[in-house]
């Protein structure tokens, strides 16, 4: 087993494809195992889903947004802004854990499946990533 952590680019507000991104940070893979990927934030999210077509992505913004809107005016935790509160809810809607496997030294994901990074700060920084590999 082991472990590295790293940091992703800062990404705009919305949801981002970074499957590439993630594998240029783990370097060369064991031949089967399984990957554990861990956000170390709650205002971000990451999933596992359609990476083919990026009005996924869009559409994924759009019914995020409807269901969990900003300015509510039941909310008390508004110190950080209008987008906090419901970053946070969004985070825990989707989750701060996936798991892949390892296959042949690659990731074995679907045909159409991407990692995605769920940004839901209107101004966020880099996030932290922890991948555990277990063999």
């Amino acid at each position: 087993m082991w472990q590295t952590e790293f940091k992703l680019s800062a990404k705009s507000r919305g949801y981002h494809v970074i499957t590439q991104e993630v594998a240029s940070h783990l370097g060369a893979l064991p031949q089967v195992g399984i990957l554990s990927l861990f956000i170390k934030h709650t205002s971000a999210a990451i999933t596992i889903n359609e990476a083919a077509d990026p009005d996924v992505l869009t559409d994924f913004e759009s019914i995020f947004n409807k269901i969990v809107p900003e300015n509510m005016p039941f909310l008390t935790h508004t110190i950080e802004g209008p987008d906090d509160m419901p970053a946070h809810i969004k985070a825990a809607m989707i989750g701060n854990t996936v798991t892949i496997p390892i296959t042949g030294g690659r990731l074995n994901l679907g045909t159409w499946q991407g990692i995605y990074l769920c940004e839901f700060r209107n101004r966020a920084s880099s996030r932290s990533l922890v991948a555990t590999i277990i063999e």
